[in-house]
């Protein structure tokens, strides 16, 4: 039986994430991360996180991977999915600060993908993971989106 198309993807991000932790710098919390990013054209970018002494430095693989599409080119809005890799047994959720850039930069239809080294994955639409987002339109009066 040939996997679906959703099943190919899934797992061509898995393989970049994967990778991308690999090359995490994570001196302090010895917890690598990768992520991945699809764009609406099929593009894959992926990042990890880099921890820096200053903590609040400290860059997250998923918003690393969204940085790489955007430097390339991709407009907010045109990433449809991102998966999170966490090496061990556990399929781990996004920081808050990453559900925020995740919330403005990915599509309003977009999927969020976590997975580990076992069969355990987990799924998030925008408003299951962040339900409630101060987006662009909130810095306008009124709401209003920007023109």
């Amino acid at each position: 039986m040939m996997p679906n198309s959703f099943e190919q993807t899934e797992r061509k991000l898995k393989q970049h994430a994967q990778q991308a932790a690999g090359n995490a710098h994570v001196p302090y919390s010895r917890f690598p991360v990768g992520a991945a990013v699809i764009s609406t054209g099929g593009q894959v970018y992926a990042g990890c996180n880099v921890e820096n002494a200053s903590f609040g430095l400290t860059q997250c693989a998923e918003r690393m991977a969204l940085g790489a599409a955007i430097a390339d080119g991709v407009c907010p809005g045109d990433v449809q999915t991102l998966l999170i890799y966490t090496p061990g047994t556990t399929a781990h959720p996004p920081c808050g600060a990453c559900r925020q850039v995740m919330r403005e930069l990915m599509a309003a239809e977009s999927l969020v993908i976590s997975c580990c080294d076992s069969a355990e994955v987990r799924y998030w639409r925008p408003d299951e993971y962040l339900p409630d987002p101060f987006l662009p339109e909130s810095l306008q009066p009124g709401g209003e989106k920007p023109t």
